[in-house]
């Protein structure tokens, strides 16, 4: 029972792959998983730093327009001021916004629900204005080495997997064997006791949206140099399959408790599930069905986990 407990979600992770690979040949080719992986990468790289966020007891709903924002931005640059300076800059900007989360959550203390949920909305509007409304491409694709990020392979292994990868084994080992992340994990478990214990929570709060930022910047640059191209609205969504991967991966919304292998977990986990579907014949808008269901489910199971019970006995 305690090793369900402890690994429940790699238990339902293998045996979802064995039930849909009973219903599609393709499902547990190689060509399949590595596209699975790849296309999952993007929303891994941003639930990466998201997760730091929630750990520390906070949220950041606004991972998604900031995607739109970063790849509109460095795709549009890129023709005008090379690439190299594009992916700077959009680095810079892309940190400022999450620089402002951090303040406005962390010594503002204003509550981050609100404030991530008003910056998805200003980010969106600065897009458009931005970019007028329209598409941007990137105008000479073959002549430029900026598809490497988003196209390219290294040892036979896409770039975006291994940028995913790096960036999830970094972050973990922060978060499990240094004073930082044992830091953020008792902020988010209990800010009081943590100010007392001297812990300067406004900082450790501040450098969470900074980290989550940088993941977005990262997930920027494989999304705009694999499109060549954004549309605006690129990121819409992302939030809530963000939101589901990371849920599904055990980290409590309620902060300071989680798992940044778990949470890669739940991001291939959520990958699969829609491919299987896909390959099963259903159409796209089901998954988003599924992926409500998972959402509920998976912090049903959280909260029952931690009173002890399926259901409150509290009226």
């Amino acid at each position: 029972m305690s090793f369900l407990s402890a690994q429940g979600i790699l238990v339902f992770f293998l045996l979802g792959m064995v039930v849909f690979s009973f219903f599609s040949e393709q499902f547990l080719s190689q060509s399949n998983i590595m596209t699975v992986v790849r296309q999952a990468s993007i929303i891994g790289i941003i639930a990466v730093g998201v997760t730091v966020v929630i750990i520390g007891g906070n949220l950041d709903l606004s991972v998604g327009s900031l995607l739109s924002f970063s790849t509109v931005l460095v795709v549009d640059l890129h023709d005008k001021i090379g690439p190299v300076n594009a992916i700077l800059l959009m680095f810079a900007l892309t940190l400022l916004i999450g620089a402002v989360n951090g303040f406005l959550i962390g010594f503002m203390r204003l509550n981050s629900l609100i404030v991530t949920l008003a910056m998805l909305s200003a980010i969106q509007g600065l897009v458009l204005i931005y970019s007028g409304g329209q598409n941007v491409d990137i105008a000479n694709q073959q002549g430029t080495w900026f598809a490497f990020f988003g196209r390219g392979y290294v040892a036979g292994i896409a770039v975006p997997i291994l940028l995913f990868g790096l960036l999830a084994i970094v972050v973990q080992v922060v978060m499990s064997y240094t004073g930082y992340g044992r830091r953020i994990f008792a902020v988010g478990g209990n800010p009081m006791a943590a100010v007392y214990s001297g812990i300067r929570k406004n900082w450790c709060v501040f450098s969470t949206y900074l980290i989550s930022a940088f993941c977005v910047a990262c997930a920027a640059l494989v999304l705009g140099s694999r499109v060549m191209g954004s549309q605006n609205n690129v990121g819409q969504g992302y939030e809530l399959l963000v939101l589901a991967g990371i849920i599904l991966g055990g980290t409590s919304l309620l902060g300071g408790a989680g798992s940044i292998w778990k949470t890669v977990i739940g991001v291939l986990i959520l990958g699969f599930i829609q491919n299987g579907l896909l390959l099963m014949g259903y159409p796209y808008y089901i998954q988003w069905i599924v992926t409500w269901v998972i959402i509920i489910l998976a912090v049903w199971l959280d909260l029952a986990n931690k009173r002890k019970r399926l259901l409150t006995t509290h009226s």
